[in-house]
């Protein structure tokens, strides 16, 4: 018999919002490493806000929603607001009611400040992976690095020389028509009127330069967890004059890099001298005239460590395309770096989240 369609009524009902999310659905591995992660840092937010005036959003509220953008590739802040008043996987998240209002996108904009201001964004993405840690999933003695660009928010329309006053070439203010034929566009002598912190960079030989900024990122090699995640300016030497920065940091929170894998781009004398320097053995892909020789390559270490580095490229392909990283939506690198950092949190907790997932079906197969 076919059912009939009725026109839905108002009505108060009860609604256990806990009871609608699946029992083994990943986000609830997800959303306990968070809640953990925030209470440690409960007392940096009473630093970052007065003891006076109205109180805010809760700021563990705008970081988890933070991380959902990227967990579900949601367009824009003010997307999110929207789909919050009706999504209760959403709200279950965020520990939300049915009753709550959902919060203006604004919050997001004026927040955005203290929370650079207090680095939480590192501090959250420091406190997953020392979970990570906790639980036995990192190895800290061989890692990978490698280096990624993102695209900034500026048109090539805006990259135009420093001492050039005059104003576009037609009247429309918003996308006007602009002529570089015969012109020779360099940083050295040009810079965007949109980001001026972004630099003009292209991946490789052949391909179109865009107006970008250099992602690093420090994978261990055991379960191919990010390690540390930095956004700087896009410059030919950048990645190399990442590492030391980052093998310092690592060294800093308790780690003890052995070896680092990297590609051909890595292997320059300067690059393999700060890792020597630091204790680290370069497994760094050779050149024609390499920086490292047979004492190095001979080595199963290296043949290994040249084999797991690939991963790094699945985290930017992810980080990318589901964290929506391709293209940044801030200006700037700081900005852009704290959206970095909540892509590289969400990363990480999804990788938790699948490896708790395999150990509970084997321990259900063995039984």
């Amino acid at each position: 018999m076919r059912g009939r369609h009725e026109e839905q009524e108002v009505m108060l009902a009860h609604v256990d919002i806990e009871g609608r999310v699946p029992k083994d659905h990943p986000l609830r591995t997800i959303k306990a490493v968070t809640d953990e992660a925030l209470k440690r840092l409960s007392p940096e937010f009473d630093r970052m806000y007065s003891r006076v005036g109205r109180a805010s959003v809760p700021p563990e509220r705008l970081l988890k929603a933070s991380l959902l953008i990227s967990l579900y590739s949601v367009r824009s802040e003010r997307a999110f607001c929207e789909e919050l008043e009706y999504n209760l996987l959403f709200r279950w998240f965020l520990d939300m009611n049915l009753m709550e209002r959902s919060f203006d996108p604004t919050v997001f904009t004026k927040n955005r400040k203290r929370l650079l201001e207090h680095r939480v964004g590192q501090g959250l993405f420091d406190e997953v992976v020392w979970e990570a840690d906790r639980r036995g999933l990192l190895s800290d003695e061989h890692f990978s690095v490698d280096g990624t660009l993102i695209e900034a928010v500026a048109s090539i329309k805006s990259f135009r020389r420093r001492d050039d006053g005059e104003p576009p070439s037609d009247d429309d203010s918003g996308n006007p028509w602009v002529d570089f034929r015969g012109e020779r566009l360099k940083n050295e002598t040009h810079e965007s009127r949109t980001d001026p912190e972004a630099r003009l960079m292209r991946k490789s030989k052949g391909r179109e330069a865009k107006l970008s900024f250099m992602g690093h990122a420090l994978m261990e090699n055991g379960n191919g967890l990010l390690m540390d995640f930095v956004v700087s300016r896009a410059t030919g030497t950048a990645e190399r004059e990442a590492v030391p920065v980052m093998l310092d940091d690592a060294r800093q929170r308790g780690y003890r890099p052995r070896t680092l894998g990297a590609d051909k781009g890595y292997d320059t004398r300067e690059c393999v001298r700060a890792m020597r320097n630091r204790g680290v053995t370069p497994h760094v892909a050779r050149r024609t005239h390499s920086a490292i020789d047979g004492r190095t390559t001979r080595h199963a270490g290296y043949r290994a460590s040249q084999k797991v580095r690939k991963r790094v490229e699945e985290v930017f392909g992810w980080m990318k395309t589901v964290g929506g990283l391709r293209r940044t939506r801030y200006r700037g690198v700081e900005r852009t770096g704290l959206a970095g950092y909540f892509v590289a949190t969400a990363y990480n907790l999804v990788r938790m989240a699948n490896m708790a997932s395999c150990e509970r079906a084997r321990a259900v197969q063995a039984v």
